[in-house]
């Protein structure tokens, strides 16, 4: 994904790009004009609005440009969705070209990308960036392809041995990124497959489930351990202590400093007796 700051009175030309490309307008407003495929639309862009441009076809733009964030979503990706929900076909997938839309999931979806940019690089990263692209990616299958979608075809769950696998996997790897793709090879699924299974099977996302796995370590380490809560952080796949803190407070109801200071500790890594 690429921030664009506002300008006025530019220009742009895109050739036809391999990728789908989505720009959500995150503040401000602009006037915009767009031609593409022998049509031109305009209209004042404003916060909360995205244009989706499909890949393979040509594009200009002029007027003023709106803060906006460009996110980029693989064909292949949207192909290998189509091909989880019966549309083998990659003449059956065609992403509409949509000039000004108002869609509150693709809106979710820019902002924790957006929130993420903000954010130093952590080993959740990668699991995030990757659950929000292909929750795009069947997103705009979804509601964008020109064709109708079929039934899925298939409704399993991951069996037990699976889930232990991969939780023996996470657990085994949870100082460092973890990436979907890597999660769904244990099981010998896509990315895409792996995404649908996992929460039909657990009831959360891979996402949420991995950063519970970190915290319930963090927490087992500062109940059990003497050591400093910025070497926890990063034990548990954390960016830093700042980004420990924040997750830790949301999802526990309490800092870590305040969880050692009840279970006996102090923020330096010593117990409340004075032992070490």
């Amino acid at each position: 994904m690429d921030l664009h700051r506002p300008r006025l009175n530019c220009a742009e030309s895109f050739p036809g790009l391999d990728h789908h490309m989505i720009s959500y307008c995150p503040a401000g407003n602009a006037r915009l004009v767009q031609g593409r495929a022998g049509i031109v639309h305009e209209s004042m862009i404003s916060a909360g609005v995205s244009l989706i441009l499909p890949a393979g076809y040509d594009s200009s733009w002029d007027g003023d440009s709106a803060a906006s964030a460009r996110l980029r979503v693989p064909a292949s990706l949207v192909d290998m969705a189509a091909e989880q929900v019966g549309r083998r076909s990659m003449a059956q997938v065609e992403i509409r070209n949509v000039f000004e839309v108002r869609d509150t999931a693709i809106e979710r979806l820019a902002l924790i990308l957006l929130a993420e940019m903000d954010l130093k690089p952590h080993p959740t990263q990668a699991l995030i960036v990757d659950g929000v692209s292909t929750a795009l990616a069947a997103h705009l299958l979804r509601l964008y392809n020109v064709f109708e979608l079929a039934e899925p075809r298939d409704e399993r769950s991951l069996g037990r041995v699976e889930l232990s696998r991969l939780i023996a996997y996470i657990e085994d790897n949870i100082d460092r990124t973890i990436g979907l793709a890597e999660l769904a090879e244990i099981v010998n699924v896509s990315r895409f497959h792996f995404a649908r299974l996992f929460k039909r099977s657990t009831g959360q996302t891979a996402i949420s489930f991995v950063e519970q796995c970190r915290l319930r370590r963090a927490r087992a380490l500062i109940a059990e351990t003497d050591l400093p809560l910025s070497e926890i952080a990063l034990m548990t796949g954390f960016a830093d202590q700042s980004h420990f803190t924040r997750r830790f407070h949301r999802h526990i109801g309490s800092t870590p400093a305040a969880y050692a200071r009840e279970r006996g500790r102090r923020r330096t890594g010593r117990r409340s007796d004075g032992t070490r």
